[in-house]
């Protein structure tokens, strides 16, 4: 008896053991066959290839991943994760919809918070040669106001949109406000220009504006890829002279970014943006599940403005970085940093506004350049991954697209808009 209660006793003990190796492995069999793997899309080759790599030597698949010291990496949005940029977008949907909460004292106070009074640079002058300031800019864009809000009946009118929009003094509204909008940018900087497109929130709720984004976001991506050029009307010169302003309507998903993102959140690693646009702006397009991006509203980081009473103000809030240029970088190590105790692996975007991030973090292991065949410093970048194509472990990389339709094409080159042969670099 004693013999047959040993053997029971090392069977038993024999079978605790298999149980235990198979618990042991489960995991591990676990990360082999179901972990997501990235779609082949319409990724350059050698990018996918890039990226790929990237995910099985930081994803759940690693024999070193960590699931408390995980990785992170970080996207810009604005033509990075779409086509086009949401927040211009939305601007022209303001402008269009006459989406204001201001009155017209109000209104010319907003558009002159924090730009330097002055001439603007010489490539913002008007079609006769002359000179735009911002006090007369300014002034013109206050008559035109006074106007469309005492007519418009979403204003303190009784005139259809479809009414006020048929005028003159829209016509000179939209143009001008446009030009101002660029001349800002391009002689003051996008850290002054990029928050001062948000200060046309003044007055509204979060909830308002995300409604507006919303619906700007639907419209854009059901128009047509073009570009238009509002011109104001000789009839309504004013201080300003008669001026020209362009942009290019359409929005569109990218569905080889919004798998990218699943993918990276499915192999463990977590996925933000970081963005010069509104916070709440973008949180819109990132989060809503019929954009398909599906990221979390707290990993959404932007732009933020600061409230009194629930109401937006033409302020940035205080103490935050304005996040562009530098500024994008400061907010990764401010927020980011402090939250994993390490940087970020991956950085995509695609302008001189994405700089930084993508050259002052020691730990990215790979940069992807959504290539616009700019100049600049983002043109530093691509030239970078155009002299790495082909080679061995490539420290940025580029992705083309037909700016015509919006999709990407399986190349690093991009088809620039108006034309049908694909270039890489900048000329």
């Amino acid at each position: 008896m004693s013999h047959r209660k040993a053997q029971h006793k090392t069977w038993w003990l024999t079978m605790l053991m298999i149980v235990a190796l198979l618990a042991m492995q489960m995991p591990a069999l676990a990360k082999d066959t179901n972990v997501q793997m990235l779609d082949k899309g319409k990724w350059a080759p050698a990018t996918y290839q890039a990226i790929h790599e990237l995910i099985e030597k930081n994803g759940i698949k690693s024999a070193s991943y960590h699931a408390n010291k995980k990785p992170y990496v970080v996207f810009d949005w604005d033509n990075t994760s779409i086509m086009h940029d949401t927040e211009e977008a939305l601007f022209v949907y303001q402008i269009n919809h006459l989406a204001y909460k201001l009155t017209p004292e109000e209104f010319g106070k907003v558009i002159r918070t924090n730009v330097p009074e002055g001439p603007f640079s010489d490539s913002y002058k008007n079609v006769d040669g002359k000179t735009v300031t911002l006090d007369a800019i300014a002034t013109d864009l206050v008559a035109d106001y006074t106007y469309l809000y005492q007519n418009y009946q979403g204003l303190k009118g009784t005139k259809s949109l479809e009414e006020v929009t048929a005028t003159e003094q829209f016509a000179d509204f939209k143009a001008k406000l446009f030009f101002l909008y660029e001349a800002i940018n391009d002689t003051h900087s996008n850290t002054i220009g990029y928050p001062w497109v948000l200060y046309l929130f003044t007055n509204m709720t979060v909830e308002e504006v995300q409604q507006l984004a919303e619906a700007s976001n639907d419209l854009g991506l059901g128009m047509a890829i073009q570009k238009v050029t509002w011109t104001s009307p000789k009839s309504l010169a004013g201080k300003t002279g008669v001026v020209k302003a362009s942009h290019t309507t359409g929005l569109r998903l990218t569905s080889e970014v919004a798998n990218l993102m699943n993918t990276l959140r499915a192999n463990g690693i977590d996925v933000y943006v970081v963005s010069a646009s509104l916070e709440d702006v973008v949180r819109v397009f990132a989060t809503l599940p019929k954009y398909g991006y599906n990221l979390p509203a707290e990993n959404i980081i932007g732009m933020r403005l600061k409230t009194e009473n629930g109401r937006i103000t033409n302020m940035y809030q205080p103490d935050y970085p304005i996040t562009v240029a530098h500024g994008k970088t400061e907010v990764i190590q401010d927020v980011l940093v402090k939250k994993y105790g390490h940087g970020p692996i991956f950085i995509a975007g695609d302008s001189n506004g994405d700089f930084e991030m993508m050259t002052e973090l020691d730990s990215v292991q790979l940069v992807l350049v959504v290539n616009r065949v700019k100049g600049g410093k983002i043109g530093q970048q691509i030239t970078k991954g155009a002299e790495q194509m082909g080679k061995a472990n490539p420290t940025v990389v580029l992705q083309g697209r037909d700016e015509n339709t919006g999709m990407w094409i399986p190349s690093e080159a991009t088809i620039r808009l108006g034309q049908k042969e694909p270039q890489l670099v900048a000329k």
